[in-house]
């Protein structure tokens, strides 16, 4: 049998994200469970794993990897980096037509490259078996009430960037029994949202029902999780139906309304299409019954679900207010009356030794044995966005994009 040599690349996109496919011990365990597969870790200077982890495990770490064939990262690879003829797995961001990584989509047809999506990596009923999700939901909700804290002058959380992992940014949990008796809405249903109930619950914050939140008054802070169907509604009025709110989301509108008068702090975790309604509005900000005074859209749908996310933030700086009387943007923290918005974009960077160690366990059991095994059951090739420089049937879709001219940078 021969040889299969899986390169771990260096994260090459900036902002730097310093999140790995597979840690070291995650590599030893592949290398243990295919004994075909050797891994290879390209050196970096920014993996939150060092290079001397990977050789402590007898992992060849290198500068060069052009030698192996299949290359695995986590986000977009520069252009520049790209290496022709090989087998690429990375999150790519082009399925829905990206205009930041047409250049990206175009490279990799000319290169000959074929491309595994993260992304579309789903099981047979359609779900997705790779995703950081629940990291985004974790970092979110503990940034959320850091926001909340720093806005009300109530205490001082140590960003989760600054610690060492989830246990350090868990020794921080017991300062947030200063808050008040206020009330915390989170939106969804899915990892984001189970990620950030997760934080919540550490914190033994007190979880009530939908019915509860509404209606009655605590002399202590709760939360509850409000599903679609909490907070949407058909406009004819017919009966709620999941599936039908999924396939048919331009027929519904927003109820969240009834909330905006009970909640303190908004963790928006909800997936959001397009056409589906937002949360509210920009005018409802200005309602008097508008109680909303910080919100952790950790969604960062910009001009999404949430209509005061305007412009996403970063790690050093996560958040910004929004003045309601003016509509404008203003620096976080500037005035009692704005609203507070927590909009970081790469969540999961934050805690990336935990959501590395995460993600390389849901590769192991869920993708490498279909491509290593032969794939019987067609989930290498559902994500399989171009193979040798040529689009797959699947995704023949995205022809026109990818060959449109690249826009033209303007002249310095």
């Amino acid at each position: 049998m021969s040889t299969i040599k899986l390169g771990l690349i260096r994260e090459g996109k900036v902002p730097v994200d310093r999140r790995v496919p597979l840690t070291p011990k995650k590599c030893v365990e592949v290398q243990q469970a295919w004994p075909q597969v050797r891994v290879v870790a390209q050196s970096s200077d920014i993996r939150s794993y060092s290079d001397q982890e990977y050789r402590d495990l007898g992992l060849a770490v290198q500068p060069d990897v052009t030698d192996c064939d299949v290359l695995m990262g986590v986000k977009e690879v520069p252009v520049a980096q790209l290496v022709p003829n090989k087998t690429y797995l990375f999150f790519s961001h082009t399925v829905k037509k990206q205009p930041a990584n047409r250049e990206l989509l175009r490279q990799i047809l000319q290169k000959n490259i074929t491309l595994i999506d993260y992304e579309m990596l789903t099981n047979g009923r359609g779900e997705r078996i790779v995703a950081f999700g629940r990291w985004a939901g974790i970092v979110g909700a503990y940034n959320g009430l850091l926001t909340y804290g720093r806005k009300h002058g109530l205490y001082q959380l140590k960003p989760a960037y600054q610690c060492t992992d989830l246990d350090d940014m868990q020794e921080e949990y017991f300062k947030v029994k200063a808050l008040p008796p206020i009330k915390i809405a989170v939106t969804g249903s899915g990892r984001v949202a189970q990620g950030a109930l997760e934080v919540l619950e550490k914190m033994g914050l007190r979880r009530v029902s939908v019915y509860d939140y509404l209606y009655l008054d605590f002399a202590e802070p709760v939360y509850t999780q409000l599903r679609s169907s909490d907070y949407n509604r058909r406009r004819d009025e017919r009966v709620w139906d999941t599936p039908d709110f999924h396939q048919h989301p331009g027929e519904y509108e927003s109820t969240f309304g009834k909330y905006l008068p009970v909640t303190d702090l908004l963790i928006a975790c909800a997936y959001w299409h397009p056409e589906a309604p937002r949360l509210f509005t920009e005018a409802d900000t200005r309602r008097p019954d508008f109680r909303i005074t910080t919100i952790a859209d950790v969604t960062c749908d910009i001009d999404g679900s949430i209509p005061t996310t305007k412009r996403s933030t970063s790690i050093p700086e996560p958040a910004f207010d929004y003045n309601p009387a003016t509509g404008e943007l203003e620096p976080a923290y500037s005035r009692p009356a704005n609203i507070t918005v927590m909009a970081v974009d790469n969540l999961p960077c934050e805690l990336p030794r935990n959501a590395s160690r995460d993600f390389g366990r849901q590769l192991i059991d869920n993708v490498l044995p279909h491509l290593f095994g032969g794939d019987p059951e067609g989930v290498i090739e559902r994500a399989t966005i171009v193979r040798n420089g040529q689009l797959t049937p699947r995704y023949e879709y995205l022809r026109d994009y990818a060959s449109e001219a690249a826009p033209v940078a303007a002249a310095h």
